[in-house]
């Protein structure tokens, strides 16, 4: 049975308004693509590119620490160019100590790739790894100058005690910026940092935990106190509360208050603490203030965020 010449001529236009509709549609997807961290907020390009002062940090204090060099040597492109830090050396560790401090520091070039793939970033800023630099958060956490002078680079328990300084600050940065990004490409990728960063903190504390009582030569003081000690000094620079603890702290502060041990360290419902960009800064100065640069940032940390804050 055939079909009749209006049916015909009604199909033949609704198949071509079809077509068109189609046609319509397929230019809007394509000139409006998913959302991606490069095309999405301005807030997440800042708060994505802030972190990559830590990273700078942590991968030139591994590196430097299990290998002697860093990343001039390893991989000269992701520093676009930035100086060299300051005193940073190789550290006398034992074969599992140098393993493990070896397999972060390749995790932390692979996190300055992941944000440089993301964002463009900027150049490493200047870093003071220094035997100085630590020993004077050593002598601030403790209200005393040591003598002599805390050396990080001297031995595994003074380097892994040095290491506690580093990726937890970073790790409550990722939960904290991570509510405040818009796309979800850019919160893929905090979530991946932050999984590997946690990941770090956790098998530093534990290193540290299983030599808890250990008494650091020559300062008469156990690793805990030197936990408990650091810890108190980030939470007094960052001015937001407690944010940070020791290895060991009181029964009514440890998981479900049942437990004195801590080796992941989290608030009441054992969840990550979160610190602002503002906080972190005024912690990775040791001046408590975001717009006094110092310790490890002597000229100040790099991004909109951090520079926005420094005195012209």
């Amino acid at each position: 049975m055939g079909i009749s010449r209006e049916k015909r001529s009604l199909l033949v236009s609704t198949v071509m308004m079809l077509f068109f509709f189609n046609i319509h549609h397929l230019r809007q997807v394509m000139s409006c693509p998913e959302p991606t961290a490069s095309n999405c907020t301005d807030q997440d390009r800042k708060l994505l590119e802030f972190p990559l002062n830590l990273e700078y940090l942590e991968a030139e204090f591994f590196l430097f620490g299990a290998l002697g060099f860093g990343l001039d040597k390893v991989e000269p492109n992701l520093t676009m160019g930035g100086p060299s830090p300051i005193g940073a050396q190789k550290a006398k560790l034992d074969p599992l100590t140098r393993d493990i401090v070896l397999q972060f520091a390749w995790q932390e070039v692979g996190h300055l790739r992941a944000i440089k793939k993301t964002v463009k970033g900027f150049a490493r800023p200047q870093l003071d790894l220094s035997k100085k630099a630590f020993a004077k958060v050593m002598d601030d956490a403790f209200g005393r100058k040591f003598v002599p002078p805390f050396n990080p680079y001297a031995n595994s328990f003074n380097y892994l005690i040095a290491s506690y300084l580093v990726p937890y600050v970073g790790l409550t940065g990722y939960v904290g910026a991570n509510p405040k990004l818009q796309c979800p490409e850019s919160r893929k990728l905090v979530a991946g940092l932050l999984g590997v960063e946690s990941g770090q903190d956790a098998v530093i504390r534990t290193m540290l935990y299983a030599r808890a009582t250990h008494i650091v030569h020559p300062y008469g003081v156990t690793v805990a106190a030197f936990t408990d000690r650091i810890s108190d000094l980030r939470n007094k620079l960052g001015k937001a509360g407690v944010k940070d603890e020791g290895l060991v702290v009181p029964r009514a502060m440890g998981a479900e208050g049942q437990v004195a041990g801590n080796v992941l360290v989290g608030d009441k419902l054992s969840l990550a603490f979160d610190r602002t960009p503002e906080e972190i800064l005024r912690i990775v100065y040791g001046s408590g203030n975001e717009s006094v640069p110092g310790g490890f940032y002597p000229k100040g940390a790099d991004g909109e965020i951090a520079k926005s804050y420094l005195v012209k």
